[in-house]
């Protein structure tokens, strides 16, 4: 009778206790979070076997060999698209100035039979302004000298000269030899006289 007393005092604990015990009082304590009597054991890592390990090697070690070899397959293919490239670069360029080529053969033959040199001028300039035209259209710009401050980073200095006006001094006074730039990268330096 005591202990039916007991029981009828706390009737909650004892559904609690029936539906699991104490851990499921200390869920509702915790507002449903879990503690570390409820959370499953950690598991031990399998352990292989030596055949198992030699076999995990073998497929890794095939995987780093098939890899390895992929990439130097890859070296090799654009290491030929190079040279292919660098052959194959200047073909668009010569074809463009065959033209050319093909004017200045008619130049050649028709001042063999002709005295009239303002026409055989004329012609030369026409060839000269059409090759001009094309390496213009791929990006080679002359260097404007005559005049401009001296730059170690476009002039190459062949001598220097008294100024002919003060304005001229440490100035580029002749040109001897154009220079060139290819899309803003100097591909020939001029070679200038400067003013001293």
């Amino acid at each position: 009778m005591f202990n039916s007393m007991k029981k009828n005092k706390n009737p909650e604990k004892t559904k609690a206790e029936t539906l699991g015990g104490p851990a499921t009082d200390n869920i509702a304590e915790n507002n449903g979070q879990s503690t570390p009597e409820m959370e499953p054991a950690a598991t031990t890592p399998k352990l292989y076997t030596e055949e198992e390990y030699q076999l995990k090697v073998n497929e890794l070690n095939d995987k780093y060999l098939r890899l390895h070899a992929e990439f130097d397959n890859f070296r090799k293919r654009t290491l030929r698209e190079k040279i292919e490239l660098s052959r194959t670069a200047s073909e668009e360029m010569i074809r463009e100035l065959l033209p050319v080529l093909d004017d200045f053969d008619r130049a050649l033959a028709s001042m063999k039979e002709t005295d009239k040199i303002e026409a055989v001028k004329e012609g030369v300039e026409h060839i000269q302004a059409k090759m001009k035209n094309i390496f213009v259209a791929r990006g080679l710009q002359e260097m404007k000298t005559t005049g401009e401050a001296f730059n170690t980073d476009f002039h190459e200095a062949i001598t220097s000269t008294p100024a002919p006006t003060e304005d001229l001094k440490n100035k580029v006074v002749e040109e001897v030899q154009k220079g060139y730039l290819l899309y803003d990268k100097v591909i020939r330096f001029a070679k200038v006289v400067i003013g001293s």
